[in-house]
């Protein structure tokens, strides 16, 4: 392992939970999800980890059998701003969909959570799975665009604001009193954009922030979300069950990186994983049943139900193999519905087994610090990860891991333990971005 290659860790801030039944556990508040000092005890905690960066997952449609978290739950940009304003050093990353909003707002948005945190922002880039997500952008959208067409649109859109974000040179602002010139109009630049999806002219009316501009951080693991993450993004959340899938991925999305003309090294995976950490084997154990014996079949089956676009899988016995669903869920969450299908094929799942996996997943990530610590130690020396964002089912999971976790992962060298610069791009060990219009004046 190189000296310098360092771990890099986040976190999820879920409310009341990514489980759809955790909720119910006696340790969780019931408003975790609209509570602003529940936000900020996990950032804050999470800073003293010194951890890279907190996270924010949203979506833009929720029925009856949503999980709870998504049901009432602050908006991304709003809650990290009020976040900037209660830490100093931990980044603070949100989801926004490219297929429901417009580059320029988002590039303001953006822009102005990284100037609030003086360059902590990030922002995860998502096209919105579900189907019924256009309904409520009726105005505007007629209907939710297909998959690969949505993946199009976000590479595009990304484009766009990034060159949004380079409509000022960082010296544009003179701010000259004596001699009245507020800025230099020769390094203001208008975009001018006239795509296949957009037509934006520009500029942004905000300026680069000290890390030049936010960390693009993408979640898709089909092939058009791998090939968008390697061209544009700068780390990538992602999910696999074993250390030989997530070498395997691992290993796929740094190459494709390296065909577009990019140092593999400029992009980082960073699988989710929840950890649960006890005293013994035997207690941490006991944690995870606590978590999975609130789990019913009927929730487990609306769960699964989201990924294929909320199909009701009541209508089926529940102890035959897994039903052949055809394309349903192509549309949708693409490389996570392909994954179950499979699974349930080759491993002749019943439908309760898979309801019930998909609902309560059963982490490797379970057992005393030293395992855990172990473990993460091994994906990571393998080339399976660059780091991990840890999800917690319950508040003191993330507790129990920035606790006993980190300070063996601090003593082996293999995490930080103080941040190595004022921005999250710094602390993730990321090259600053020339402007791009800098970057053609020297080539000329």
């Amino acid at each position: 392992m190189s000296e310098q290659r360092k771990l890099k860790l986040g976190t999820i801030i879920h409310g009341v939970g990514g489980n759809i039944s955790g909720w119910r556990h006696p340790e969780v508040q019931g408003d975790a999800s609209v509570n602003f000092e529940f936000y900020k005890y996990q950032a804050q905690k999470s800073e003293e980890a010194k951890f890279d960066f907190v996270f924010i997952a949203d979506g833009l449609h929720i029925n009856e059998q949503s999980i709870p978290h998504f049901l009432n739950r602050f908006e991304p940009i709003s809650i990290l701003s009020a976040l900037a304003a209660v830490t100093s050093r931990i980044g603070l990353a949100g989801t926004l969909s490219t297929s429901y909003s417009e580059p320029f707002n988002v590039a303001r948005q953006f822009s102005s959570l990284d100037h609030i945190s003086k360059g902590r922002a990030g922002w995860n880039v998502v096209t919105s799975p579900l189907e019924k997500t256009a309904l409520n952008f009726s105005k505007s959208i007629e209907e939710h665009p297909y998959h690969a067409k949505r993946y199009k649109i976000a590479a595009e859109y990304i484009q766009v604001t990034k060159g949004l974000w380079d409509s000022w040179e960082d010296d544009a602002f003179v701010r000259d009193k004596e001699t009245g010139v507020f800025f230099d109009p020769e390094k203001l630049h208008q975009l001018d954009h006239k795509g296949e999806f957009f037509s934006v002219e520009g500029p942004l009316n905000i300026a680069r922030s000290q890390q030049g501009r936010p960390i693009i951080f993408q979640a898709g693991s089909s092939e058009d979300g791998k090939n968008l993450a390697a061209k544009e993004a700068d780390a990538i959340f992602t999910h696999h069950p074993s250390l030989e899938e997530a070498k395997e991925f691992y290993q796929d999305v740094k190459s494709r990186a390296t065909a577009f003309g990019r140092n593999p090294d400029e992009i980082l995976i960073l699988p989710g994983i929840g950890p649960i950490v006890g005293k013994t084997e035997e207690e941490a154990e006991q944690k995870y049943q606590e978590i999975a014996n609130l789990m019913t079949i009927d929730k487990a089956l609306a769960y699964l139900g989201r990924y294929f676009e909320h199909h009701d899988f009541s209508q089926y016995p529940l102890d035959e193999p897994f039903p052949e669903l055809g394309a349903l869920g192509q549309n949708s969450f693409k490389s996570g519905t392909d994954r179950i299908k499979q699974e349930a094929k080759e491993q002749n799942l019943t439908l309760r087994q898979v309801a019930l996996r998909e609902a309560t997943p059963r982490t490797p990530f379970i057992g005393t610090p030293s395992k855990v610590a172990d473990l993460i130690q091994e994906w990571f020396e393998a080339c399976g990860a660059d780091g991990f964002i840890i999800s917690s089912s319950i508040p003191s999971n993330l507790t129990d891991f920035t606790d006993h976790v980190v300070p063996i992962l601090q003593k082996r060298g293999l995490f930080r333990t103080e941040y190595e610069a004022d921005t999250l791009r710094g602390n993730l060990g990321l090259p600053f971005p020339i402007n791009r219009y800098v970057q053609e004046s020297v080539k000329k």
